[in-house]
């Protein structure tokens, strides 16, 4: 299993960040979400969990813009 580090567009406050994280974690994904950095580091398995991730995004209004650098980002 891979981890990724995304930027993440259209969060407003903390619970967002929360809301995304239990919606991945209904999913099955793994996910930490940071409103402060506007990021979201996930666990990927294969192609599809990467797709599912940028649908339950998409269903919540956010935006997965773009992998970053893990280290910048954590």
């Amino acid at each position: 299993m891979a981890k990724k580090v995304y930027k993440v567009e259209g969060m407003n406050c903390d619970a967002c960040a929360k809301m995304i994280e239990l919606d991945l974690e209904d999913e099955g994904v793994v996910a930490k979400c940071d409103y402060a950095k506007s990021s979201l580091e996930i666990e990927i398995e294969d192609k599809k969990t990467e797709d599912k991730v940028k649908e339950v995004l998409r269903k919540g209004g956010y935006l997965l813009v773009e992998e970053t650098n893990p280290d910048v980002a954590s």
